[in-house]
C-alpha cells in the first residue's frame, strides 16, 4: 500500500512541478499506480474509470451553464447589473468600492464564474475607482476577491461537480446551502473595505447613480434567471440538469433578442469558447475519478479518517485542520481538480464527525476561492492584475485586508453550521 501511495504522489508532484496541465497530472499518476497493482489491467482499468466518471446526467449541467455564463458576458448584462449596484448602494460614502463587489456578486451568480467577474466588471471598474481617487493595486485586488463571491451565489458549476464526488448530494440543497454564505463573504469583503478607506478621501467620494426604479427595470431581466432556475428546481418543475438548458436559452433570448449585444455571428466563437471550457472540466472529472479509485482501492480516506481522529476526536479541531490544508492546497491548485481530489479523502473525516455532507461542501468551496485570488495559482488574481495592468507582487499588500476577511467568513461559515443549513432545511430539501 505505501509502495503504491508514494508512487502516486511522486508521479503527481513531478509533473505539477514541469508545469504539465493538472488534468493529465492526475491521469498519469492514476495510470502508473494502478500499473503497480497486480492482476489489474491499468490501460482498460484508467480508461473505464474516466469513461464512467463523466457518465452522469447532474454534470451535463455544467456545458449548459458554461454557455449561459458566456452568453451573459458578452450580451450586456455587466453594464447593466453594474447600474443596479450604483442604485443600490453609490450614494454611499466610498460607493464605487461597494458597487465593485455587490456588482461581482451580481454577475458571478448570474455568469457563474469567478473569471467571467473579473474581467467583465474590473475592466470598467478598476479604472473607474482610480479616476476616484483609488489606488489602482486597491482596487485589482477588490475586483478579485469580490468576484468568488459568485461560485457561492447559485447557481454554481462547482456545486454541481461536488455534488457528482461526492454522491448522494442534492444540488438543490447545495445551491440554497451557498446564498447566505455568500452574503457573509460579500459584506466582510465590504466591510473591509469601509475599514481600510476609512480616512481617505476615497472613502468619501459618491456616485452618480441612475434612479433605483430604472436601473431595477434593466437589470430585472438578468436577475431573472436566478430566479427561473433556482424556482424552476425548488418547485420540482425541472432538474439542475434541465434548468442549465433552460439557463442557455434564456441568456440567448436576452443577448441577441431584447438586448442585441450578442451578434448571430458571434455564436460559432462562444460556443468553441464553452467547449473548450467544458472539455478541460470532464477531463479533469474523468481523470479525478481513475484517482478516486486508486484511493478507495488502497483505502487512503479510511486511513486519513483514523489518523485525523487520532490526532483528535474533537469536531473544531479537526476542521481547522482540514480548512487549514485547504487553504494550502488552494494556494497551488485551482478550485475544480482540488474539490475532485480532496472530497474523497475528507468527506469520510467529517461525516464522522456528524458533518452533513452539504455544510462541507460550501465550507471546501468557500476555502478553495481564496485560493482563487492568492498567489502563485489564484486565477482570480491573473486575470484582475492582467485587467488592471499591474503586477501580483503590487497587489499582494493591498489584498491581506480582504485575505483576513474572507478567513473570518470561513470560520463562521465552518463553526455555524445554520448559515449553510437554514435555508435548505427551510425549504424541505434535506
Amino acid at each position: 500500500m505505501a509502495a503504491e501511495i508514494l508512487i502516486l504522489l511522486f508521479v503527481f508532484l513531478a509533473l505539477l512541478a514541469l508545469n504539465v496541465p493538472v488534468a493529465f497530472c492526475i491521469g498519469l499518476a492514476s495510470l502508473a499506480t494502478i500499473a503497480c497493482l497486480e492482476d489489474v489491467p491499468a490501460a482498460a482499468m484508467t480508461a473505464q474509470r474516466m469513461a464512467k466518471g463523466i457518465e452522469s446526467f447532474p454534470l451535463l449541467a455544467i456545458p449548459f451553464f458554461v454557455l449561459s455564463g458566456v452568453l451573459m458576458g458578452e450580451g450586456g448584462m455587466a453594464r447593466r447589473l453594474m447600474d443596479f449596484a450604483a442604485a443600490l448602494v453609490g450614494r454611499l460614502p466610498g460607493g464605487l468600492a461597494y458597487v465593485n463587489t455587490v456588482t461581482c456578486m451580481l454577475f458571478g451568480s448570474v455568469s457563474g464564474s469567478a473569471a467571467a467577474a473579473v474581467s467583465s466588471i474590473g475592466g470598467f471598474m478598476i479604472p473607474q475607482m482610480e479616476a476616484k481617487g483609488y489606488k489602482r493595486e486597491f482596487a485589482v485586488a477588490l475586483t478579485a476577491t469580490s468576484a468568488t463571491t459568485g461560485l457561492l451565489i447559485p447557481p454554481s458549476n462547482i456545486m454541481i461537480v461536488y455534488a457528482v464526488v461526492a454522491g448522494n448530494v442534492s444540488v438543490a440543497a447545495l445551491f440554497m446551502a451557498g446564498v447566505i454564505p455568500g452574503v457573509i463573504v460579500g459584506l466582510a469583503i465590504m466591510l473591509t473595505t469601509l475599514i481600510v478607506n476609512l480616512r481617505g478621501s476615497a472613502a468619501q467620494a459618491r456616485i452618480e447613480a441612475p434612479p433605483f426604479g430604472q436601473a431595477l427595470v434593466g437589470a430585472l431581466p438578468s436577475m431573472l434567471l436566478i430566479v427561473i432556475v433556482l424556482g424552476g428546481i425548488l418547485g420540482g418543475i425541472f432538474s439542475a440538469t434541465e434548468a442549465s438548458a433552460i439557463a442557455v436559452a434564456y441568456a440567448l433570448l436576452l443577448g441577441a433578442g431584447l438586448y442585441r449585444e450578442v451578434k448571430l455571428r458571434a455564436l460559432p466563437a462562444i460556443l468553441l469558447r464553452s467547449a473548450r471550457t467544458t472539455a478541460v472540466v470532464m477531463l479533469l472529472v474523468g481523470a479525478s475519478q481513475a484517482m478516486s479509485w486508486v484511493l478507495a482501492y488502497e483505502q487512503i480516506p479510511q486511513t486519513v479518517s483514523a489518523a485525523m481522529i487520532m490526532l483528535s476526536d474533537k469536531p473544531l479541531v479537526v476542521l481547522l485542520l482540514i480548512n487549514v490544508l485547504l487553504l494550502i492546497v488552494g494556494t497551488f491548485m485551482d478550485m475544480t481538480p482540488a474539490v475532485l481530489i480532496f472530497t474523497p479523502i475528507f468527506l469520510p473525516v467529517v461525516i464522522n464527525l456528524g458533518m452533513d455532507p452539504v455544510h462541507f461542501g460550501i465550507v471546501m468551496i468557500a476555502n478553495l476561492c481564496i485560493g482563487l485570488c492568492t498567489p502563485p495559482v489564484g486565477t482570480c488574481l491573473f486575470v484582475a492584475c492582467s485587467v488592471g495592468k499591474t503586477t501580483i507582487a503590487r497587489v499582494v499588500a493591498p489584498a491581506i485586508p480582504f485575505f483576513l476577511a474572507m478567513m473570518v467568513a470561513l470560520l463562521m461559515i465552518t463553526y455555524l453550521p445554520w448559515l449553510s443549513m437554514w435555508l435548505p432545511r427551510m425549504l424541505d430539501l434535506l
